[in-house]
């Protein structure tokens, strides 16, 4: 099946997975439930109000492109062990990988966001779930809930990508992979103001020439490798100090998948916010699959303008210009 599995916890439909999990779980444990006006108090709130429930979370969603529809979801709580709860696949959606491409989703952002270990509880009855978590890697683990019937399981994470700021001389300093990554960009088809072929010179001259003239956050890797890079541009002008440009977010192919794009893009708008600026812009070619990443973290189109740059290969495509207030 073919979906979308995106943070989301407004989504008009997130309401009624998290309702249909919760009457779930209290008729299996034997309660008399027939409506969510039986649930209890708290997982009544949870279902009814989930952006407030679920403030300091993630919720993942899994939603058909075609129409939006909300088929799955998973939450994972913020805590020093990230923990994953309320996973849950609509009856007609199951038998198509839909809670393992939730769970592989979420140990990708724990991993990403430097967690050691990721922690889950599960009914002992609930013999697909359990199958599935004990295939990622989830193993027994110490009670920290004592309720009859109730499993504790724990997965150790492998190391996650650190992402750092970088001044002028670390620019300098890390050229070299800079570079690599700026090649491997080009090579896979991102468009980034290069055509194809790029030589590793002529990319790592450009990256000298950033250092001191924009902002520099990388990624590296546990053996030290960049993974990623973003740049951020401050407008020189007068009447435009209160604005910027993201440019350049690249993530290595070997790198994807694991959140990095977003890490460093949120690395970039803090910055950005906590220097006085409230305002960003971006342009990326229309139809790249950045354009899932910026929407998803909330930035709003402003235009499309046709022909607008070429990519590698030379061919001229659209661009799709992008802006975001900044919270004062």
């Amino acid at each position: 099946m073919n979906v979308l599995i995106e943070e989301n916890a407004a989504h008009a439909g997130l309401p009624a997975l998290l309702t249909a999990y919760h009457l779930a779980t209290e008729a299996e444990k034997g309660a008399a439930v027939t409506g969510p006006a039986d649930l209890p108090a708290a997982r009544r709130a949870e279902a009814e109000d989930p952006v407030a429930a679920f403030a300091a979370d993630t919720v993942l969603l899994a939603t058909a492109p075609e129409t939006g529809e909300a088929v799955g979801c998973l939450v994972l709580k913020a805590g020093p062990v990230p923990e994953v709860k309320r996973v849950w696949v609509e009856p007609e959606a199951r038998g198509r990988g839909l809670a393992g491409a939730l769970m592989g989703e979420a140990l990708r952002r724990a991993a990403a966001a430097g967690a050691e270990r990721v922690r889950l509880t599960v009914w002992e009855w609930r013999r697909g779930p359990l199958a599935l978590y004990r295939k990622l890697g989830f193993e027994p683990a110490p009670s920290w809930d004592d309720r009859p019937g109730l499993l504790c399981l724990e997965k150790r994470l492998a190391p996650g990508d650190r992402v750092e700021f970088l001044g002028p001389d670390a620019v300098r300093r890390h050229t070299e992979g800079l570079a690599a990554l700026l090649v491997d960009a080009v090579d896979g088809g991102a468009s980034v103001g290069f055509l194809a072929p790029v030589e590793p010179a002529e990319a790592a001259a450009w990256w000298a020439g950033t250092a001191g003239t924009r902002d520099v956050w990388a990624a590296f890797g546990p053996d030290g490798a960049v993974t990623g890079a973003v740049t951020l541009l401050r407008t020189g002008t007068a009447n435009g100090r209160h604005r910027g440009e993201i440019a350049r977010l690249l993530v290595h192919r070997s790198a994807r998948g694991r959140g990095l794009g977003r890490r460093l893009l949120a690395a970039a708008e803090a910055h950005a916010a906590a220097t006085g600026l409230t305002l960003l812009v971006l342009d990326t070619q229309t139809g790249s699959p950045a354009e899932r990443l910026y929407r998803g973290a909330g930035w709003t189109v402003a235009g499309t303008i046709p022909e607008y740059a070429a990519d590698p290969a030379g061919v001229l495509r659209p661009t799709t210009l992008y802006y975001k207030v900044l919270a004062a």
